[in-house]
C-alpha cells in the first residue's frame, strides 16, 4: 500500500488525481459501493467531510428519476464519510438509517451529502445529513453507527 492510501473498513481509500474527481478519494475493495456509485469523498477546508457522485442513467428508476434505493445506499455510505473523525480509523456497522425523500434527482446532476455527528458516546454515533442534487435538497437522512471490532 502506498503512502497515499489509508486502510479503511471497506478497503483502501484511493486518491483520484485526474478528471472530474481529481482531489477526491474513493474506496477500492468495496465492490458494492463501486457498482452502486462509485462514490467519492473529501475533506473540506472547514474540516468537514463530504461525499458525492455524478447521477448516471443506471441510477434512475423507470420514471427517469434517481431510484430511492440508490439515494439510500449513498446516504448509508455518507454516514461513514461524515463520521470519519468520530470513527478514528475504527470500524462500524449501520444500526439504523432513515430518510425523507424531498425531491427527485435527475441524470447528470452532482449528488452530494453533508452532515454532522450530533452525538458520539462509547460505541454509538448519531449522524444527520442532507443529500443535494445540484444544490437542491433531495433526501434528508439520519443514522446510527455502531463501532465494532474487526476480528
Amino acid at each position: 500500500m502506498s503512502e497515499n492510501e489509508a486502510v479503511g473498513s471497506t478497503g483502501r481509500l484511493k486518491p483520484i488525481t485526474e478528471g472530474e474527481w481529481a482531489g477526491w478519494s474513493t474506496w477500492i475493495g468495496d465492490a458494492f459501493e463501486q457498482r452502486a456509485g462509485p462514490f467519492y469523498e473529501r475533506r473540506e477546508a472547514d474540516g468537514s467531510n463530504i461525499a458525492a457522485f455524478r447521477a448516471e442513467e443506471r441510477h434512475m428508476n423507470g420514471a427517469g428519476f434517481m431510484h430511492g434505493g440508490c439515494l439510500m445506499t449513498f446516504a448509508d455510505s455518507a454516514l461513514f464519510t461524515i463520521a470519519t473523525d468520530a470513527l478514528a480509523g475504527g470500524h462500524g456497522v449501520t444500526m439504523h438509517l432513515a430518510g425523507d425523500f424531498l425531491d427527485p434527482a435527475r441524470v447528470g446532476q452532482f449528488i452530494e451529502a453533508r452532515g454532522e455527528v450530533v452525538r458520539a458516546g462509547g460505541k454509538t454515533l448519531y449522524v444527520v445529513g442532507m443529500v443535494r442534487a445540484d444544490g437542491a435538497p433531495v433526501l434528508s437522512f439520519n443514522g446510527i453507527i455502531r463501532k465494532v471490532r474487526r476480528d
